[in-house]
């Protein structure tokens, strides 16, 4: 192991910069896209609880790989060029999107009706109730099962090594290739994920307790 990190440690280090850059633009959009489509299905009107449901069963319930892959070969061919660090974070992003969509509805649905029909009762707009009064409360709720769906992005982020997105996977393939040694090339990239998700999980944990204060 630790002939494999001296001699690929810049390889290495590319890895984890490009793993950590597709997860948090991962992160953020995928956040934003979620909380949106959670927020139709929970609307009155019919039409955008259709296409809130849609988005989350298509996305949810299609391989990760098969997403990346579809931006991979298929957007390329017939839309626009983008390289494959692009298309496997805009593969993830739309794939996490779908499970943070269904986390944050459950989340709305657990807050009491109440406090939707009192802000409204006191003049504010569906909208300003939403993202004052219910939205916070609701974040405050599933902070736990939000926070297993980030530590889940950052690992599924391996999927860039099959399109070229040069994250930690695929330099593990690649030092593997040139070593031959397998076994600790894929050990010390298992490390690293360790090293970037276990710190995530343990604020996570903390920021769980400090909330229920």
């Amino acid at each position: 192991m630790i002939y494999i990190v001296t001699h690929y440690w810049s390889e290495l280090v590319q890895g984890i910069g490009y793993t950590l850059l597709s997860s948090v633009i991962a992160l953020v959009f995928s956040t934003i896209i979620g909380t949106m489509f959670a927020i139709f299905e929970v609307l009155p009107n019919k039409a955008m609880r259709v296409i809130g449901r849609v988005y989350i069963e298509i996305f949810r319930n299609i391989p990760l790989l098969v997403i990346a892959m579809f931006f991979y070969v298929i957007i390329p061919l017939y839309v626009a060029k983008i390289d494959g660090f692009t298309a496997g974070t805009i593969g993830l992003t739309i794939y996490t999107s779908s499970f943070i969509a269904e986390t944050v509805r459950a989340g709305i649905q657990s807050v009491d009706p109440g406090q939707m029909e009192g802000a409204r009762a006191n003049g504010m707009t569906y909208w300003q109730a939403m993202s004052k009064i219910v939205l916070p409360q609701a974040f405050k709720i599933i902070i736990p099962p939000l926070g297993n769906q980030f530590i889940n992005l950052v690992k599924n982020s391996s999927v860039l090594a099959f399109v070229a997105g040069f994250d930690l996977m695929y330099q593990a393939n690649s030092i593997a290739s040139l070593s031959l040694d397998t076994i600790n090339s894929y050990m010390v990239v298992g490390v690293f994920y360790l090293v970037i998700t276990l710190p995530l999980s343990y604020y996570m944990r903390h920021l769980e307790k400090r909330l229920a204060n």
